[in-house]
């Protein structure tokens, strides 16, 4: 039987800029209770490469990365039911309210979903009134295979927000 799993709350501050949302914490990101803390997550390795920074293992470093960059985070999903960490095995969720979210940080000027289910997802919950620019980027999971530099290359549109 899949376990019901909760996500964290978000990593957000007033001067965040933009929302970079994923699905559901992991396994390894539900034991050590931080975002993206599978070693294999390109996620954190793509953000400090984006921003020249040197890469840190210490989520008190990855956490600064993002408020020194106007970065916020979250998940849209706020519980499941899941067997392992892939989203494909992702059921009876409930949502976390992006929408309300955006409303409460109104300095979020774009929006971008790490991956595709995240971005099903938020796209629901946004629906087409929204005004706020958003885009799917190539999911930061080892699970998504395509190269690195080809992942870190469609990241790159987060600094034209910032």
């Amino acid at each position: 039987m899949a376990e019901r799993i909760t996500s964290f709350p978000p990593i957000i501050s007033d001067t965040s800029r933009i929302l970079i949302l994923g699905s559901a914490p992991g396994i390894k990101s539900l034991q050590m209770q931080q975002y993206y803390a599978h070693p294999q997550n390109q996620f954190w390795k793509i953000l400090f490469h984006l921003f020249d920074e040197e890469y840190a293992v210490d989520y008190d470093i990855r956490k600064a990365l993002l408020f020194k960059n106007h970065i916020a985070l979250w998940d849209v999903i706020d519980s499941c039911e899941r067997e392992g960490s892939s989203d494909a095995k992702i059921r009876n969720e409930e949502h976390n309210d992006v929408l309300q979210l955006v409303t409460d940080f109104p300095n979020i000027t774009a929006i971008f979903s790490n991956g595709q289910k995240s971005s099903k997802e938020a796209r629901k919950m946004l629906g087409a009134e929204s005004q706020i620019p958003f885009h799917v980027l190539p999911s930061t999971s080892p699970l998504h295979t395509i190269p690195f530099n080809k992942k870190l290359e469609a990241w790159k549109i987060l600094k034209h927000y910032l």
